[in-house]
């Protein structure tokens, strides 16, 4: 796998972490503990895509 495409494949697993979170906070009762694990994990994906954008470019 290139660079280039792991880096789309970074994208879309943050996208898809977005979509998690915004449905899962529609709910009563959210279960904060699940958002804020998703909110980490978004960010991890977020700083691996920034680290290995900057090596392509």
């Amino acid at each position: 796998m290139s660079m280039a495409s792991h880096v789309e494949s970074l994208k879309r697993k943050h996208q898809k972490l977005e979509s998690e979170i915004v449905e899962t906070a529609r709910y009563p009762g959210i279960d904060h503990v699940e958002i804020a694990a998703l909110k980490r994990e978004k960010l991890r994906v977020k700083d691996e895509i920034e680290r290995h954008s900057a090596s392509i470019h």
